[in-house]
């Protein structure tokens, strides 16, 4: 790729004058609609604690824009256009690129002259490819549910894990032969929040990227990732404090019985509600022979008038009689965050070390383990 282009010269017919275009340091993207347009608002834009960040904003003219700006590294953006529906997703960097944008589906939008984007077009289009094979692994699943044949199911799920396990792999070579593209960071991180990689093969894989790579947004967020206390089974549970529905802080070193179970959940979260009178069946049962309960209420979205109301409402609806505490901050608490929580229901195992044991049992299978470790 051409880093250092040279300024091209635009001739003014004014009069019998021209003037050279002013050379620009940042980034250029070009952009060109199919179809006739209107004059339609272009922005490119972010999203920070979600809200919208515009980095540049233009207008449409006979179907063509021109965004500039300067990012101090390479990241990745959402240009959009009033009337089309959805996003087009591109890491800017400062380069100059031409995009061909399609009114009917703007993500599929293709952009040049962009190293980034090139490995971020190969990632979209397998993440593409993968969610329509998923959709058609998963009516292959539902039909052999329905028919009740178990065998089948364990087939397909055999299936879909290689083909995870592959599409993983392929990555994973995509970034070891990109170390210097920040894109490959942002893939990195993918594959480390889905489980699809280990950390120790995460943290090899990252110490080989770029110190641009490392220092961007994306190689802070694995950092972060990477330097947390492991919360894989095995490993000793991470403590944690936080207020009860009365304002004290319980700390889980000081409530841990010979079991406990650490219970991520919300008043919001219907799976969650559902689940907590096989939870409750199993505390009543097994709390008289040392199992404790610690439930962590992720309440406090931006829909909730009043998250602690509602949270202490499904506490007595639910008859939840063990601990309980919130930092009413939904996703961003910290207790979320240090477990690595990306949804609930979410449940932890320790044993009277605080060694996990087991995560994520429901129903029969999680009275069946504290059966197992209580018994």
């Amino acid at each position: 790729m051409l880093r250092n282009f040279i300024p091209f010269f635009l001739i003014l017919l004014t009069l019998n004058s021209c003037k050279e275009e002013q050379s620009h340091n940042g980034f250029i993207i070009n952009g060109k609609i199919d179809g006739p347009s209107k004059n339609y608002k272009a922005k490119l834009i972010s999203f920070n604690n979600n809200k919208e960040v515009i980095l540049d904003s233009t207008t449409v003219v006979d179907g063509a824009l021109t965004l500039k700006g300067t990012v101090e590294s390479p990241d990745l953006y959402y240009l959009a256009i009033d009337g089309l529906a959805g996003f087009m997703p591109i890491m800017v960097e400062n380069e100059k690129m031409e995009v061909t944008l399609y009114k009917d589906s703007l993500q599929k939008s293709v952009v040049k002259g962009s190293e980034e984007n090139d490995l971020l077009k190969i990632y979209q289009d397998d993440s593409e490819a993968l969610k329509m094979k998923n959709a058609q692994f998963g009516q292959r699943y539902r039909t052999a549910q329905t028919n009740g044949d178990t065998l089948k199911m364990e087939e397909i799920k055999s299936e879909f894990n290689k083909l995870m396990e592959e599409t993983n792999a392929r990555h994973i070579q995509l970034i070891k032969d990109n170390t210097h593209l920040v894109t490959s960071a942002a893939i990195l991180g993918n594959i480390l929040m889905a489980k699809g990689i280990s950390k120790a093969d995460a943290e090899n894989i990252f110490n080989t990227l770029s110190k641009e790579v490392i220092d961007s947004k994306f190689g802070k967020t694995i950092d972060e990732i990477l330097s947390k206390a492991s919360t894989e089974v095995g490993n000793v549970a991470p403590d944690f404090s936080a207020p009860n529905p009365n304002g004290k802080l319980i700390t889980l070193s000081d409530i841990k019985g010979k079991v406990t179970i650490i219970d991520f959940w919300a008043a919001w979260c219907g799976p969650c509600r559902k689940e907590n009178p096989n939870v409750v069946k199993v505390y009543e049962k097994y709390h008289d022979k040392g199992l404790e309960i610690i439930g962590v209420s992720l309440d406090g979205t931006p829909n909730q008038k009043d998250p602690k109301a509602a949270w202490m409402d499904a506490i007595e609806k639910d008859n939840l009689t063990w601990h309980q505490v919130s930092n009413l901050s939904y996703f961003n608490d910290p207790i979320a965050k240090l477990y690595s929580i990306q949804a609930i229901p979410a449940t932890y195992i320790l044993d009277s070390e605080g060694v996990i044991v087991a995560k994520n049992l429901r129903g029969d299978a999680l009275e069946a383990k504290i059966a197992e470790l209580l018994d």
